[in-house]
């Protein structure tokens, strides 16, 4: 049985508390983290409503996009669990043409390229999830949102002429995770972005071998970079190579090695946002773990280990989803919610 079916009860059971840690973020304007470039005095804004009128809460704008993020996928997956009516009205309140329009425009402004390309990656997954809910109000959310998925999709585009080489450590600018994260967006909606994506990753990933994990974490990660890559890696190819692939890549995994990634991190203050990611990284090995146990050839003997150590981290990460600090709450939902469906 896949891990995603097999912790579907964890998800119901819990669907409703997460449905309201994210909308509680979703309208919690402070208190707030901006990256704005400034060109000139004064030139700064006053909140951040004014700045971003629908993804304005939440500490930062990627973060808020996540919540929203966790909302969609929630009316979708648990629709008679999580309170629908409520996040529908809240959605509909936040995805106004107008506003979404405001967005575009701060995503082709300089402080919007501060969002490239985890928080990019992130909106195209929302963005993603709303087509996946195929409803009537996801039809309108569509069409409200077509200004910022246009910005983004030609500012990825522009940005992968340019990438000369990928970013490997594991916080926001990690190039595995982005380009596994809009993946699913691209190949339904945008066939340049996904051709794109996939020549890249293949240029950058596909000769890797002998990762060393042994230096993994680092202090501040909510991603493991060698796991991001090579979950990426089992979306870019079939089955057989990538079991090849991750061989070279990461051996050992059916002895339960490398340990590093085999043993969740420790957070010694949830309190401090930088050593709160490390919930994150709990949280996000077990998503790739889940994935790579699901990915590989059926009687392979990595299986086992992987699907192991995705419970071990995952039980690691699920206490601290809800009624954490804030440096922890206003974002780790997202990744439960993404390593259990």
């Amino acid at each position: 049985m896949p891990l995603s079916r097999e912790w579907q009860p964890i998800l119901h059971e819990n669907a409703a508390a997460y449905a309201q840690v994210a909308a509680d973020n979703i309208r919690r304007e402070f208190p707030a983290h901006m990256s704005h470039l400034m060109s000139e005095p004064g030139d700064s804004p006053y909140r951040p409503a004014d700045r971003n009128p629908v993804f304005f809460g939440s500490l930062d704008w990627h973060s808020c996009v996540e919540m929203h993020w966790v909302l969609v996928r929630l009316l979708r997956i648990a629709p008679d669990i999580v309170p629908a009516a409520e996040i529908r009205a809240l959605l509909d309140a936040q995805f106004d043409p107008g506003k979404l329009l405001a967005e575009a425009e701060f995503i082709t402004g300089s402080g919007g390229r501060s969002e490239r390309p985890y928080g990019w990656a992130w909106a195209l997954a929302l963005i993603h999830e709303i087509a996946d809910l195929g409803d009537a109000d996801a039809i309108r959310w569509l069409t409200a949102i077509a200004p910022l998925e246009a910005a983004i999709t030609t500012g990825f585009l522009a940005w992968l002429l340019k990438a000369t080489y990928p970013i490997r450590y594991g916080v926001h600018p990690n190039t595995a995770f982005a380009f596994s994260t809009l993946l699913p967006y691209a190949r339904r909606r945008s066939a340049s972005l996904a051709d794109g994506v996939t020549a890249k990753a293949l240029g950058w990933f596909r000769h890797d071998a002998g990762w060393p994990a042994r230096f993994e974490p680092s202090g501040h990660d909510f991603l493991s970079p060698g796991l991001a890559e090579a979950e990426l890696m089992a979306r870019l190819l079939p089955a057989d190579a990538f079991a090849g692939w991750l061989t070279d890549f990461l051996p050992g995994i059916e002895h339960r090695e490398p340990a590093s990634l085999f043993t969740p991190a420790v957070v010694s203050d949830a309190s401090e946002g930088q050593i709160a990611h490390l919930h994150g990284l709990n949280a996000s090995r077990a998503w790739c773990w889940r994935r790579l146990a699901e990915s590989l050839p059926a009687d392979d003997a990595r299986i086992g280990p992987a699907a192991e150590a995705a419970s071990t981290h995952l039980a690691a990460a699920l206490p601290h989803v809800a009624g954490s600090d804030y440096m922890v709450e206003h974002w780790l939902v997202a990744y439960a919610v993404l390593a259990m469906s």
